[in-house]
């Protein structure tokens, strides 16, 4: 049994996911960032502060919510460009 573990551990596609993983939790920081501290604060400039929070119906707080949504959107946005930008650098290289 530990020769199946090791060989499941050590097999190719479990190492790549492994750090796959990793990078994805470091690149995450680097595009939070991006989007917390430059395009979040270049909107509140633009538009007023586009921070939700304050928004209650009642007692639920919908504003967190809708802060959420916003930063999904953003963080898919800057992903998005990146990696069209990612893509475009591959194909100039073949």
């Amino acid at each position: 049994m530990i020769q199946e573990l090791k060989a499941f551990l050590l097999r190719g596609d479990v190492l790549a996911l492994a750090v796959a993983v990793i990078i994805a939790g470091a690149f995450s920081k680097i595009i939070d960032s991006l989007v917390n501290d430059i395009i979040s604060p270049i909107l509140g400039y633009i538009t007023g502060n586009p921070d939700f929070s304050a928004v209650m119906i009642g007692n639920i707080k919908v504003g967190n919510f809708i802060n959420a949504v916003v930063n999904f959107v953003m963080v898919g946005t800057v992903l998005f460009f990146l990696v069209k930008a990612a893509g475009k650098k591959g194909e100039d290289i073949k």
